[in-house]
C-alpha cells in the first residue's frame, strides 16, 4: 500500500516492482546453488555467475529505489507489501511476505552495490586459492540471505534469512578450515550469535502470541501498526515493562549478537581469520549491519515499549527499549575504541573499529531515530568496506603480512592504496566537512546532545570519537609512513583490487552531501517529508558549537597520534610509544581488557563444569540405572535359563527318554514270528477267562 504524508491509503494491488521484489535475494541464492554443482577448476564460470547474479540484483535494487524515489518526489511515501500464507493450523495462519519502502530501498542498493564491489575485488584477492569456486558459492548465498533480511515484511521470514546469514558467516569465517584459528573463530562466531538469537526467537513467539501475526505491515493490522502496538503497550510483562518493551528487548538481544555489541562482541574481532573480502562483507555492508537494520525495522515496537507506569504520564518519553539500545551502543563505542588503540593486527584494529561504529549506530537509533542511525550505517558501509579492502590490498602487497609493526613506508610502494586508505581513515575519524563520516557522526552527537533524558551517552560518544582519530592515525603511521620494515619488498595490488577502492573512496566523500543540515535529503527520504535546502541550518549557534567541538576532538586525536608515532617507525621488537608511556594501561588494552579471559573463567568454565556434571550424571546416575536394569534382566535371563534347562528341557528330555524306552519295549514285541503272537494270544485268552471266572463268583 501507499502511505501518504499524513495517513495510509490502502492499495491491495502492489506494483509489479513490489511483486517481483523476491527476485533480488533469489537470484544470488540460485547462483550459489549452481556454483555448488560446478567442479573446482571452473573458476571463471563461478565468479561470473556470482558477480553477474549480484549485478542483476543491483539493477533490480536501483529500479525498486527509483520507484520509491518517484513516489517520494510526488509527495507520498511508498510502502507496498506482498504476503502469502505459509502455514495454516486451525483458525490461525502464519503469513510471510516482503515490503518495499524507503528503508528497504536504501538498504537494497547499499548491500548489493558494496557487495558487488567486494565480489569483484575477491576475483583478484582469491585468485591463487584452490577453493576459489567454493568461496564464491558461499559468498553468493551470504549476499542473497542478507538481501532477504532487507526485504522481509515478516519477522519470521527475516529470522529465516537471518539464520542463513549466520550459517554462511560460519562457512566464510572458517573458509580456511585447515587453520585451527579460523575453525575456532567460525565456531565462536556461530555459537555467540546463536546465544542472542535464542532471545530473538523468544521475542518472535511472544509477539505472535500477543498479536496473532508476524507481518510488520498488513493494511493496518500488522505487528508494527497502531492497532497491534496499542495491544502490546497495554499488556503488562513484569518489572514495570509493557509487552512491547519486553519483546523489543528480546529482539534487541538478537541484534546485540549479530552486530557485536556488549557483551556479545567477542566473536567479531576473531572473524578476521577469514579471507579479507569476507571481513569487508561481514563488517561493512551485511552481517553486522543486520542487527542495526533489525532495530530500525522494528523501531515502532521499540519506541512503544515505555514502562507501563509512565504511559500517559510522560508522553513522548524515551522507551525502556530505546534507552537500553542507547546505553549499550554508547558503552560499546568507547569499549571497542579503547581496545583498538593497542592492537597490532591491521584487520583486528578495523574489526574493533567496526564494533565501535556499530555502537554509534545503535546510540543514533536510540537517541535520534531511524534516519540518524541508518545514515551512519550507510556511510560506514562504504568507508569501512574501503578500509577493509584497503587492508586486504596491503596484506596482498606485503606477502600476507598483517602485523603493522612489520610494515611501513607503503605510501611509496602502494600509492593508490595509500590515497584511498587515507580517505577511508579520515571518513572514519569524522574529519570535518569533506568526508561523509563527519556528517553522519555529528548527526548522532547532535541527537545525543539534544537528548532531554540522558546526557551520559553524549560524553561517551565524544570520547569514542577522540579514540577513533587516535588509533587510526597510529595505524596509518605504522603502515604507510616511515620506512619499510618487512623482509620482502612490497608492491601495488592489481587493478581488479584497486578499482573498487577508488569507487568506494569516492562515495566515502560524496555520501556526506545527502545528509548535511543544509540539505538533509537522506533523513527526509526515510521519514517521508520534503527535503528543504537551508544554509541557515549550518550557521545556527548550537550546530556551529557542536561542529567546532567535534572537529576539535578529531584534531586532538589526529595530533596526539601524530605526536606519538609520526615518522618514527619503530622496529617490530621495540615497544610501542604508548606502551612506553603507560605500560599499566597498554597491557590490558592489548589483551582486549581480558573479556575473553573473563568469559573463560566464568561462562565457559561454568559450561565446562556443567558438562562434567552432566557426564557424571550420565555415567553414574543414568548409566547406573541402565546398568541396574541390565543386571536385573541378566539375572532374570539366568533364572529363565535354569528353568528352561532343568525343568522344561529336563522334563521334555525325560519324557522323550521314557517314550523311547517304551517304544523299544514295544518294538521288541514286534518280532514278526506268528508262533509268538499265537502264544501271547493264548496267554491273553487264558488270563481273560480267569478274570471273568473270578469276577463272576458270588
Amino acid at each position: 500500500m501507499i502511505e501518504q504524508s499524513a495517513a495510509f491509503t490502502p492499495q491491495f494491488a502492489a506494483s509489479s516492482i513490489a511483486r517481483n521484489l523476491w527476485l533480488i535475494p533469489a537470484v544470488p541464492m540460485v547462483a550459489s546453488g549452481i556454483i555448488a554443482l560446478l567442479k573446482q577448476p571452473q573458476r571463471k564460470l563461478a565468479s561470473t555467475l556470482a558477480i553477474g547474479s549480484l549485478g542483476f540484483s543491483l539493477l533490480l535494487s536501483f529500479i525498486a529505489f527509483a520507484h520509491v524515489l518517484r513516489g517520494w518526489a510526488h509527495g507520498s511515501v511508498v510502502r507496498e507489501t506482498v504476503s502469502f500464507t505459509w502455514l495454516q493450523f486451525g483458525h490461525s495462519a502464519v503469513d510471510l511476505g516482503w515490503v518495499l519502502d524507503p528503508l528497504a530501498a536504501v538498504m537494497l542498493v547499499m548491500v548489493s552495490f558494496v557487495g558487488l564491489l567486494i565480489f569483484i575485488y575477491s576475483v583478484g584477492y582469491m585468485a591463487h586459492d584452490e577453493n576459489f569456486t567454493r568461496f564464491f558459492c558461499f559468498l553468493s548465498l551470504f549476499a542473497g540471505a542478507m538481501l532477504g533480511v532487507v526485504i522481509s515484511n515478516s519477522l519470521l521470514l527475516l529470522f529465516m534469512c537471518w539464520e542463513i546469514v549466520g550459517l554462511t558467516s560460519y562457512l566464510l569465517i572458517g573458509f580456511w578450515y585447515q587453520k585451527p584459528a579460523a575453525a575456532a573463530a567460525a565456531k565462536k562466531a556461530f555459537i555467540t550469535t546463536r546465544f542472542g538469537d535464542i532471545f530473538f526467537f523468544l521475542g518472535i513467539v511472544w509477539l505472535f502470541s500477543q498479536t496473532g501475526t508476524l507481518l510488520f505491515y498488513n493494511h493496518g493490522i500488522g505487528s508494527l501498526e497502531p492497532l497491534s502496538l496499542a495491544v502490546l503497550v497495554t499488556q503488562h510483562a513484569g518489572l514495570g515493562l509493557s509487552a512491547a518493551g519486553a519483546i523489543g528487548l528480546l529482539i534487541f538481544a538478537g541484534a546485540v549478537g549479530k552486530s557485536g555489541q556488549l557483551p556479545l562482541h567477542v566473536w567479531l574481532p576473531d572473524a578476521m581469520e577469514g579471507p579479507t573480502p569476507v571481513s569487508a562483507l561481514i563488517h561493512a555492508a551485511t552481517m553486522v549491519a543486520a542487527g542495526v537494520f533489525l532495530v530500525a525495522r522494528v523501531y515502532p515496537l521499540m519506541a512503544a515499549g515505555a514502562p507501563i507506569m509512565s504511559i500517559g504520564a510522560q508522553p513522548g518519553g524515551t522507551s525502556v527499549a530505546l534507552t537500553v539500545v542507547t546505553w549499550v551502543g554508547a558503552a560499546t563505542a568507547v569499549f571497542a575504541a579503547l581496545i583498538a588503540v593497542a592492537q597490532n593486527d591491521i584487520k583486528r584494529i578495523l574489526a574493533y573499529s567496526t564494533v565501535s561504529q556499530l555502537g554509534y549506530m545503535m546510540a543514533g537509533l536510540g537517541l535520534g531515530g531511524v534516519a540518524v542511525g541508518m545514515f551512519h550505517l550507510i556511510t560506514h558501509a562504504f568507508f569501512k568496506a574501503l578500509l577493509f579492502l584497503g587492508a586486504g590490498s596491503v596484506i596482498h602487497g606485503c606477502h600476507e603480512e598483517q602485523d603493522i609493526r612489520r610494515m611501513g613506508g607503503l605510501k611509496v610502494d602502494m600509492p593508490l592504496t595509500f590515497i584511498t586508505y587515507a580517505i577511508g581513515m579520515l571518513a572514519l575519524c569524522g574529519f570535518p566537512i569533506f568526508f561523509s563520516g563527519f556528517w553522519s557522526k555529528d548527526g548522532i552527537l547532535e541527537a545525543a546532545q539534544h537528548s532531554s533524558v540522558i546526557k551520559g551517552p553524549f560524553y561517551l560518544l565524544v570520547f569514542g570519537a577522540l579514540l577513533t582519530a587516535f588509533y587510526m592515525t597510529r595505524q596509518v603511521c605504522y603502515v604507510f609512513l616511515g620506512y619499510w620494515r618487512g623482509p620482502k619488498p612490497a608492491y601495488e595490488s592489481p587493478m581488479v583490487m584497486t578499482l573498487p577502492l577508488v569507487i568506494l573512496a569516492f562515495f566515502a566523500m560524496a555520501l556526506g552531501l545527502i545528509g548535511t543540515p543544509a540539505w538533509p535529503w537522506f533523513h527526509a527520504f526515510l521519514e517521508g517529508r520534503a527535503a528543504e535546502f537551508s544554509v541557515h541550518s549550518l550557521i545556527e549557534p548550537g550546530f556551529l558549537l557542536l561542529m567546532a567541538t567535534s572537529s576539535l576532538v578529531v584534531f586532538l586525536g589526529l595530533g596526539f597520534g601524530w605526536r606519538l608515532y609520526g615518522e618514527k617507525s619503530p622496529k617490530p621488537e621495540q615497544p610501542d610509544a604508548l606502551e612506553k608511556s603507560v605500560p599499566w594501561l597498554w597491557a590490558p588494552l592489548r589483551d582486549r581488557l581480558y573479556v575473553d579471559e573473563f568469559y573463560g573463567v566464568t561462562v565457559i568454565a561454568f559450561y565446562a563444569w556443567w558438562g562434567r556434571v552432566a557426564d557424571w550424571i550420565d555415567r553414574r546416575v543414568w548409566g547406573g540405572i541402565v546398568a541396574l536394569v541390565a543386571w536385573i534382566f541378566a539375572l532374570w535371563a539366568q533364572l529363565n535359563r535354569l528353568l528352561d534347562i532343568n525343568w522344561v528341557d529336563g522334563g521334555f528330555d525325560k519324557t522323550c527318554e521314557e517314550l523311547s524306552e517304551g517304544g523299544g519295549l514295544l518294538a521288541s514285541l514286534q518280532s514278526g514270528r506268528v508262533q509268538n503272537y499265537l502264544r501271547i494270544l493264548a496267554v491273553a485268552v487264558v488270563a481273560l477267562a480267569v478274570i471273568l471266572f473270578w469276577s463272576s463268583r458270588p
